[in-house]
């Protein structure tokens, strides 16, 4: 007899696109206030979120960016905010792109998504918690303790689209582990409490950075890894972006190669790697 798989299928989709600049996403030696001032070269990437097909219900790893960032002149409340944000993103997303929309185009209902992983706080991975009041929103003590600071917004942390009212926020701690797998993190934390989907500390794009690991015996195990990186091939070798915390990122980037060491067929899944949908493709056909 046949024993059921917990994740039954995984899909990415994207709630729309942003232009990114080359140092944003490769690195720069160039201070980063002067590249996102006068930098010309952008390359266009995905604004992707997972939905995860649970037996106990649907899992979503982030969701995504709010279309109404496009239509409300004062979505960002901070004058300097609403001026640095076309210098940093070129964003490109139709009032149509809602989570919700996303999800039923996966024939899927935002009412029946149970828990909802966040990488991290950005408004790009936050922005369709509106659409799931009744999910479980998952996020590191750590990410969650920068809203307690003066200005989370100057590390585009909005907290007018975080702290909404009836939203379920379940700040997490990872518990110790002896688990080889999981030791190099210092910790983990089992969404589901059967081992197939896992979180682990990723900081170093922001402070509480997390990623997730699924595992399933019907496909090779894949560590969703939000904005740790933007290309699986910069992570493998360790050419950090021209954002975030580099000794963080390097001391993470050490900790995903010890699992994929450990892990030989681990297919890494940036948030922002047009690549990470084709994989996904080929993993469900």
């Amino acid at each position: 007899m046949s024993v059921e798989q917990p994740i039954k299928s995984v899909h990415v989709f994207s709630t729309g696109t942003a232009g990114q600049h080359n140092e944003h996403r490769y690195g720069s030696w160039l201070p980063r206030l002067l590249w996102v001032m006068t930098s010309q070269s952008w390359i266009t990437v995905p604004i992707s979120a997972y939905v995860i097909e649970h037996r106990d219900g649907l899992v979503l790893f982030d969701t995504g960016l709010d279309p109404a960032i496009k239509t409300d002149v004062n979505y960002i409340d901070s004058p300097i905010g609403r001026f640095l944000l076309p210098k940093i993103f070129q964003l490109n997303i139709e009032p149509e792109e809602t989570l919700k929309n996303k999800l039923n185009a996966l024939g899927f209902d935002a009412a029946h998504v149970r828990k909802a992983v966040i990488s991290h706080l950005h408004f790009d991975h936050v922005g369709g918690i509106a659409d799931i009041p009744q999910a479980e929103l998952l996020v590191s003590h750590d990410e969650w303790q920068q809203l307690s600071g003066p200005h989370p917004e100057w590390d585009w942390i909005l907290r007018e689209h975080i702290e909404l009212p009836g939203a379920n926020w379940c700040p997490i701690i990872f518990a110790p582990t002896e688990d080889p797998l999981f030791a190099p993190f210092g910790g983990c934390f089992d969404v589901m409490g059967d081992g197939s989907l896992i979180l682990l500390p990723t900081p170093g794009h922001t402070v509480g950075s997390m990623s997730m690991l699924l595992r399933s015996s019907e496909m090779p195990p894949l560590l969703l890894v939000g904005d740790l990186t933007y290309e699986t091939e910069l992570l493998m070798n360790n050419q950090v972006p021209g954002t975030g915390d580099k000794a963080l990122l390097r001391s993470s980037f050490a900790k995903v190669h010890a699992l994929k060491k450990q892990l030989p067929d681990l297919v890494i899944l940036p948030s922002h790697d047009p690549s990470s949908a084709e994989l996904i493709a080929a993993l469900s056909s």
